[in-house]
């Protein structure tokens, strides 16, 4: 499984100050990872802040073409635009990527990975390893355990995401919006196509052709590419909620027979990563997978609408294994001999 040449990499975070790239530098020290050393990049305006990870001072540094001199793992907290320009050129220098962009995830080339799924996938000659979309992550997660017992005939999704999937502006404008309301004051509208706050959005990203979301179809590409099924019938509908912190998702899924549900239950108990709440009146809710590593899921139930089918409720923490957990943890498999 080891893909990197030591078991004390020289290890580098791309994105550093923002959301997920804090949050990888957390989940590093809060996991004793064996690194020999940590470079923080970021763009130009955050060069000099100070982070202090596990008791050490890490000062941040400019993002350029010579920042990945004798960096062993590259983790990517970067968009789409920044992670196609200096993904390869991390790669030329030696270095493994793995990135938390949705630029590499389709690629053929490249495997998509939920260590407790698919860590299978990487291989040696993978310098390139992509991070799931926060949304998947927690959905895939749960879906293979329960095709452990039956096959998944479809699944529909409707995701209700939190402000911080969209990074710290917008948790700002969650803030600064409900303060303007309490307050009876104009709301101001900056990142977001309406007002987010105490309201529901139900478009994320780019609105596309067939009035499907890019979003909805990141969930939808990566679920068929991560389990391996490539014919999985499987829609989203996904929702910007007025919630800081936390994705909730609640999933419809029929099965080609009847799921034994307190088996099912079993299962998912036994799953690593994964809390279970087996019980009908208490239930995972956002605020409290907030800060959390595990995906919880709860509200299980049979669908009577269909002729095999389950219903269930999941949440997570969309920066920590919806994002930096996930990156870290994969990073951890190349080390891992």
């Amino acid at each position: 499984m080891a893909v990197v040449s030591t078991d004390e990499p020289s290890v580098a975070i791309i994105g550093a100050t923002g959301l997920v790239g804090l949050e990888m530098g957390e989940i590093l020290a809060e996991r004793d990872f064996p690194f020999c050393d940590l470079r923080l990049y970021a763009s130009e305006r955050s060069v000099g802040e100070i982070i202090e990870l596990g008791g050490e001072e890490y000062r941040v540094e400019e993002l350029n073409e010579d920042s990945f001199e004798g960096v062993d793992i590259a983790l990517f907290a970067t968009d789409s635009e920044l992670s196609s320009r200096f993904v390869p050129v991390a790669v030329e220098h030696g270095a493994v990527a793995i990135d938390n962009s949705s630029y590499f995830r389709l690629r053929e080339d490249v495997p998509l990975v939920v260590p407790e799924i698919n860590k299978d996938a990487i291989a040696s000659e993978n310098k390139i390893i992509a991070n799931p979309n926060c949304s998947t992550v927690q959905l895939v997660m749960v879906l293979d355990c329960l095709r452990k017992m039956v096959p998944i005939k479809r699944v529909v999704v409707s995701t209700y995401q939190s402000v911080s999937g969209a990074g710290k502006m917008a948790l700002d404008e969650l803030w600064d919006q409900s303060v303007s309301i309490f307050n009876q004051r104009e709301v101001e509208v900056k990142n977001f196509s309406m007002q987010i706050a105490f309201n529901c959005i139900p478009a994320i990203d780019a609105i596309l052709d067939d009035g499907y979301t890019k979003e909805e179809m990141k969930v939808v590409n990566e679920t068929r590419k991560i389990l391996n099924l490539p014919d999985l019938a499987i829609t989203a509908t996904a929702v910007r909620v007025p919630v800081f912190h936390g994705h909730g998702e609640s999933v419809s899924v029929e099965t080609e027979a009847e799921v034994d549900i307190p088996k099912f239950i079993e299962i998912l108990e036994e799953a690593p990563g994964i809390e279970v709440f087996p019980a009908y009146d208490i239930f995972p809710v956002q605020i409290n997978a907030a800060g959390k590593d595990a995906v919880q899921v709860g509200r299980i139930r049979r669908d009577y609408s269909v002729e095999h089918g389950i219903n269930m409720w999941i949440v997570a923490d969309n920066l920590r294994k919806g994002a930096a957990l996930n990156a870290v943890q994969i990073a951890e498999c190349l080390i891992d001999a």
